[in-house]
């Protein structure tokens, strides 16, 4: 029996450490939060969905037969789940969807994430799906969206985070098996935070793409399957900037099983000098910081962060850190933890 009204939540995900690596079948090391994306579909009977954007003070209608052009936004996002989900054999519903989150949108907590997730999620629920899937495989069909109708050619990092998260853990994603391992992260009165820097951007016309058109070039130009094949000596045969770029995901794979032997330990001191060491790299190597990111950074080390880095797709967003115990919160910091990934909130 199909149900007549579904709610489903996508979390957000902070990500700790292993930044621009998912793309190159590296490492990383994120965590869901609490913060997310809720859908609450409604069965009408009709073959279109009616869809109100309540953050956005939006409605639109979408035929379930899909296609169209690109019209921007969160309406992109809708389409693409109409039409990756049709083309998976999913035989949609015309239904009354209601989205509303509480993720802030292009600040490098993967509110695009938590939207394709959630819609996903509820629309196969609306189907009479019973069970949510493959993981690996629901990762796959929400990336797509993004890359194929939202324009933004990402990993799996953040829809593996969102669908897998584990309250108490971060997630070691091999993103060449897409084995995951959840970590402790026992914070023992630290906290981790994350600030805005006020600057707000849209990956899709960000450097981001083109940031992985550089490691790709690298890719072919070293002949490799992949750069985790790639060693320390095989960048300093590429010319700049690709170099840097290689240098840094390399370094940066390493820094996540360091990261990972850090939490094993509680070593957290440890992890704050391993953010710091990820966002140099991340400055200087892949180059998608700014001012106002560095000002945010400093900001943070100056009120007594352990460790600072950007966070996302740089270029702008949100800034991670980890403070110690007693340690002021900075001015706007938003703490994170450590939240259970996705699921139908309800099914009826």
């Amino acid at each position: 029996m199909t149900p007549r009204r579904v709610v489903a939540f996508g979390p957000g995900r902070a990500n700790l450490i292993g930044e621009h690596t998912d793309y190159n079948e590296g490492l990383s090391l994120p965590f869901a939060i609490r913060q997310g994306v809720r859908v609450t579909a409604e069965a009408t009977g009709g073959d279109e969905l009616l869809v109100t954007a309540v953050d956005h003070g939006e409605r639109a209608r979408f035929r379930l037969s899909g296609g169209g052009e690109r019209l921007g936004g969160w309406r992109d996002f809708v389409r693409g789940a109409i039409g990756e989900l049709s083309a998976a054999g999913v035989e949609l519903r015309g239904a009354e969807v209601t989205i509303e989150g509480t993720v802030p949108e292009g600040v490098g907590l993967s509110s695009s994430a938590a939207l394709e997730v959630a819609l996903c999620l509820a629309l196969r629920a609306m189907a009479g799906a019973r069970e949510p899937g493959d993981p690996a495989k629901l990762a796959r069909l929400c990336s797509r969206i993004e890359n194929e109708w939202v324009g933004t050619h990402s990993g799996l990092l953040d829809q593996l985070a969102s669908l897998l998260g584990i309250e108490g853990h971060a997630l070691r994603i091999d993103f060449r098996t897409l084995e995951t391992r959840p970590v402790p992260l026992r914070l023992d009165g630290w906290r981790m935070v994350t600030v805005d820097s006020g600057e707000h951007r849209s990956l899709a016309s960000s450097g981001y793409n083109e940031r992985r058109a550089e490691t790709e070039r690298a890719r072919r130009m070293l002949g490799l399957d992949s750069l985790r094949e790639a060693l320390p000596a095989d960048a300093e045969r590429l010319p700049e900037p690709l170099d840097r770029r290689v240098r840094h995901v390399l370094e940066e794979n390493a820094r996540v099983d360091a990261a990972v032997a850090a939490l094993e330990t509680d070593d957290l001191t440890a992890v704050g000098e391993l953010l710091d060491a990820s966002h140099a790299s991340l400055r200087d190597l892949y180059e998608t910081s700014t001012p106002a990111v560095e000002r945010t950074v400093e900001r943070l080390r100056a009120a007594g962060a352990a460790g600072a880095r950007m966070m996302g797709g740089g270029f702008g967003g949100q800034v991670i850190a980890l403070l110690p115990p007693g340690a002021p919160t900075a001015h706007g910091a938003t703490e994170v933890a450590p939240a259970d990934g996705a699921q139908l909130l309800e099914q009826r």
